[in-house]
């Protein structure tokens, strides 16, 4: 097969970068995980830290044996798939061959295209600037919406009218505008107490 039907069965993949860290967000922040992050993005948030992933010919083609070989080579057995947005890509090839290897597996996504994959957590992130894909909904596991003015709170709870009713929903402030969101975010989650916090642990960590 050419490259690109190799990319569009999710045999290879444009991969952005690969790192072992500390998960810094949502509920699972504290655990240590390798990240997968895929390039390629057409949601466009403007508050967007990792902008240099939306052009996916900018990164390098990899066959996804190679992915799952480089996480073996760390310690966790946690995997986070992450981008851009990874939906964009056929997942079910990567979690079949990370499964096969004794993988935890964590999506983190917009939902703005079509599910797939295998995870044991959807953490479900929607953004103003693409809608949703509708399969998103029913598989997330949490739903986690970044504050970055007041009217996020009403966007967050429209969504949390669609979700299942064992998803977890948890307000994350932007992080440029923390000072000014997270007051009210505090505030916000009192009142509303089925809401969590969740708060970009590592850049307080000042590590990826």
């Amino acid at each position: 097969m050419k490259t690109k039907e190799l990319v569009a069965s999710g045999l290879q993949l444009p991969l952005m970068e690969a790192f072992y860290t500390i998960q810094g967000e949502g509920k699972f922040s504290g655990h240590p995980a390798y990240f997968i992050r895929l390039g390629g993005c057409d949601v466009g948030c403007i508050w967007c830290d990792v902008k240099e992933s939306w052009e996916a010919g900018r990164w390098p083609i990899v066959p996804i044996e190679k992915i799952v070989e480089d996480a073996l080579s760390f310690s966790s057995r946690l995997v986070v798939i992450t981008g851009g947005e990874p939906l964009l890509y056929k997942l079910d090839p990567l979690t079949r061959l990370l499964k096969s290897k004794g993988f935890t597996i964590h999506l983190e996504t917009s939902g703005a295209h079509p599910y797939s994959g295998q995870f044991d957590w959807v953490c479900f992130s929607p953004k103003k600037f693409k809608k949703p894909h509708s399969s998103i909904y029913e598989v997330a596991d949490e739903l986690k919406v970044v504050v970055y003015h007041p009217s996020d709170f009403s966007f967050a709870e429209e969504h949390a009218a669609l979700v299942n009713k064992d998803c977890e929903g948890r307000l994350q402030p932007e992080w440029s505008k923390a000072s000014e969101r997270l007051p009210e975010l505090i505030d916000y989650i009192k009142s509303h107490p089925t809401w969590k916090i969740s708060l970009q642990t590592h850049k307080f960590m000042d590590i990826p």
